[in-house]
């Protein structure tokens, strides 16, 4: 005799694609089709301000509005990585010609915006920065942070029961905005997202070009040496992604001369008192090397505090 379905077995279907089991550290299908169409989970829109983050001159910072914003983010993100970098698209990104994954429905994109560059038809100010930012109160909810796909961060997370964690990610700018006021403005924003949310650390992972450790053995030996994480605040590669790190002894590198060689957003963290994690990441995808930050706010010093002031005069 077939049995009655249950009434509540349509919304248990639904939260099956809504919420992935927790060993897949992904969200579900329903995020990733939202994902394609710009379109953000009711839980990530629900609490976004809608008021600006700073302004200088023409560029604006503030989040996306609107589906239309966050198709034009993931645009700038498919330039810089697949058409000026070397990541490889997926069929679904070579079609769409956008960087997408499921993780931009659950997340709120940050964006810089010159209102003097028009875009569209609709004459939508061009942007030409973007941060991609995860709450642990969402990532939580739905499968994750893209970082534990790298990184084991739960340890990290579960140390630190009464902190909320914010994960960084897909950082770009368009290449004739890169410039220290385009920089200072995707910051305002950041700064100005953690206070209004009451965030205490941010996460993520950051890159070296190239996917051959031998090759990179100066900078992530320099990473190791100078700027590993204390215990408290120490995330390990996750095993069978593991690249050693401490490849040259400490006192075969030249700091000042390997700080120059470092890539600008790994400057910028290191300036703020960022950690590095144990162990490197080879993401084949994008060609990068990949080593976790880790930012805790209370060792931000007071003099960034104040640069990141967003009440500041921004002009």
């Amino acid at each position: 005799m077939a049995s009655r379905a249950h009434p509540h077995q349509p919304r248990r279907l639904l939260q099956r694609f809504r919420h992935p089991p927790a060993a897949t550290g992904v969200p579900g299908l329903l995020s990733s089709l939202q994902a394609y169409g710009g379109l953000q989970a009711w839980a990530a829109r629900a609490h976004r301000p809608a008021q600006t983050l700073g302004r200088m001159g023409s560029l604006e910072v503030r989040l996306a509005q609107t589906a239309a914003e966050v198709r034009q983010a993931q645009k700038l993100r498919y330039r810089v990585f697949y058409q000026e970098g070397s990541a490889i698209p997926n069929p679904g990104r070579l079609f769409a010609r956008r960087d997408v994954d499921a993780y931009d429905a659950i997340c709120d994109h940050l964006l810089v915006l010159d209102h003097d560059a028009r875009t569209g038809q609709a004459g939508r100010p061009a942007v030409v920065g973007t941060y991609r930012l995860l709450r642990q109160v969402l990532a939580e909810d739905y499968g994750g942070f893209y970082t534990a796909g790298e990184f084991d961060i739960g340890d990290l997370i579960a140390r630190h029961p009464d902190l909320q964690f914010l994960e960084l990610g897909r950082s770009c700018v368009l290449a004739p905005y890169r410039n220290r006021r385009t920089v200072e403005l995707l910051w305002h924003g950041i700064w100005a997202y953690v206070l209004q949310n009451r965030l205490d650390v941010m996460i993520g992972c950051a890159s070296l070009e190239g996917t051959d450790p031998n090759q990179l053995a100066l900078p992530l030996s320099f990473l190791h040496h100078y700027a590993r994480a204390p215990e408290e605040w120490r995330a390990r590669a996750l095993p069978d992604r593991y690249v050693e790190m401490n490849r040259v002894s400490k006192e075969s590198i030249d700091p000042k001369a390997v700080l120059r060689t470092l890539p600008p957003l790994i400057k910028g963290y290191l300036r703020l008192g960022a950690y590095i994690g144990d162990g490197a990441v080879i993401d084949y995808e994008f060609g990068t090397t990949d080593v976790l930050i880790v930012l805790p706010v209370s060792v931000i010093s007071e003099r960034y505090l104040e640069h990141f002031d967003v009440n500041r005069r921004a002009a």
